[in-house]
């Protein structure tokens, strides 16, 4: 991982406020930029995309990403009530959709590996919907929710399909929310599965 900064000069702030246009965007002729821990001194929203650096993992970034999720909800499930992640996992939706938008538009690729604020959020979800639960529980929704978020069967990939970009078109906000959206898909999927077993 390059911790060179590819944009020197380009702030994060200036990206994010230029608009995809219908037509060739000239921003999107330019190649993807390869994303490293430089990205984390752009911009806080990069600490929050990148689940405080975890997605820049160099081997399967979104299990590293679920992963991490899973052991802040440990830190932080004790000080939390259910309100309160309820609050959280409001916030962290919309801060999230905005996080994500802005590092997908830095790295000029629609869902970048490295986001991996999308499983954040959709495994705190399972969790909180879960919770309490056994470790055994706790694993099996882990297992269950990177496998439908990987093999991206049924309604997650018609989920991940929906916010493609066009030829010549930069990452928005259309696909920062398509960032989270096939994720909350593959997280109310493991759902309905763990509830027809408990059933």
């Amino acid at each position: 991982m390059s911790i060179t900064d590819p944009q020197d000069g380009v702030s994060d702030a200036r990206v994010l406020a230029e608009t995809t246009r219908t037509g060739l965007d000239p921003a999107a002729a330019q190649p993807p930029v390869r994303p490293g821990v430089w990205l984390l001194g752009r911009s806080p929203l990069h600490w929050v995309s990148l689940a405080m650096g975890s997605g820049l993992s160099p081997v399967a970034p979104g299990t590293m990403g679920t992963l991490w999720a899973w052991l802040a909800w440990r830190l932080l499930d004790p000080w939390l009530s259910t309100p309160a992640w309820a609050i959280v996992l409001g916030v962290g939706f919309f801060a999230g959709w905005w996080a994500c938008t802005a590092t997908a538009r830095a790295l000029r690729v629609a869902d970048p590996s490295c986001v991996v604020w999308d499983e954040v959020l959709a495994f705190w979800i399972i969790l909180w919907v879960v919770m309490p639960a056994s470790f055994g529980l706790q694993l099996a929704a882990f297992v269950l929710f990177r496998l439908f978020d990987m093999v991206k069967v049924g309604p997650v990939g018609w989920a991940d399909r929906l916010f493609k970009l066009a030829p010549g078109q930069m990452p928005g906000w259309a696909q920062g929310f398509g960032i989270l959206f096939d994720d909350l898909v593959a997280a109310l999927c493991a759902l309905l599965v763990l509830a027809l077993w408990q059933a």
